[in-house]
């Protein structure tokens, strides 16, 4: 075992979710100092959204986890509850910000979207390295895996750290340890919905919405301007049976675009008066 760890971990699927429980009992059984801070029902797909116009409400939540465990209960968004754990809930800065794991994938462009992956990008805005984890399965209960390679990647982190905070976006195939192909650092991939609404009629005759699609399995994956093509992207490596580990930062230039916009835009101050 690494040398004992402050972890702050939350998720977006809910304070009761069992990839949370998995994970938070299982980095605290070795050892690891864990508070846990999460939504208090299931909060997927919110993104980075922040509470702004109403009052977050925290309680502390005693016999769901193993009770070296501190566990919060969150009115907020996952982003709410990161925030709400590193400025109110903890004494001390934890050495890292953990979110997951979550039920279901967050491949390529669903981290735009996810709960999970802003919970952790919160950590990562103060400047604490951070990894979100999720089970590519919204079926499977295989969370043994996903939590069990959390503690060896932290040690690893530990022991060889990294020259700045970052944001690791681990995916881990549903499959028990012996399934696993292997380990892949990976890139962001193309990920596609077909995606419908549904219409409906609630009990008052009144028309909604509901959204509802499908992931399109074989799309060809783009290259990166900046990373080499022999690097898989997340959506590959899953799909080959690997564990996904893309490092994600919340820069979102377009540094190849900023000097052909300069040429193309040429703007004189006087034009603007």
């Amino acid at each position: 075992m690494t040398q004992p760890l402050k972890l702050l971990i939350s998720n977006d699927d809910g304070i009761f979710a069992p990839g949370v429980r998995t994970l938070a009992n299982t980095l605290a059984q070795v050892g690891h100092q864990v508070t846990v801070v999460c939504p208090d029902r299931e909060r997927s797909a919110t993104g980075h959204g922040l509470t702004i116009h109403q009052p977050i409400r925290a309680n502390v939540v005693e016999g769901l986890y193993t009770p070296s465990v501190k566990a919060w209960s969150c009115s907020g968004t996952p982003a709410d509850c990161v925030k709400l754990g590193l400025q109110a809930i903890l004494s001390e800065r934890p050495d890292f910000v953990l979110s997951g794991i979550n039920q279901g994938a967050n491949l390529g462009t669903d981290i735009l979207y996810s709960g999970t992956v802003s919970a952790a990008m919160e950590g990562l805005i103060d400047g604490i390295p951070s990894i979100a984890v999720s089970l590519t399965s919204f079926q499977s209960q295989e969370f043994p895996t996903a939590a069990q390679f959390i503690q060896e990647l932290l040690a690893k982190l530990v022991h060889h750290p990294l020259a700045e905070a970052t944001l690791l976006n681990v995916n881990v195939p549903a499959l028990p340890p012996e399934g696993v192909a292997g380990v892949k650092i990976t890139r962001q991939g193309l990920r596609r919905y077909i995606e419908q609404f549904e219409q409906r009629l609630d009990p008052r005759g009144k028309s909604y919405y509901w959204l509802a699609g499908e992931a399109v399995e074989e799309i060809e994956q783009p290259d990166h301007a900046h990373v080499p093509a022999h690097i898989l992207t997340d959506v590959q490596a899953i799909r080959d049976r690997y564990i996904s580990i893309t490092p994600l930062q919340y820069n979102l230039t377009d540094a190849q675009n900023v000097s052909p916009l300069e040429i193309t835009v040429q703007l004189d101050p006087a034009h603007l008066s």
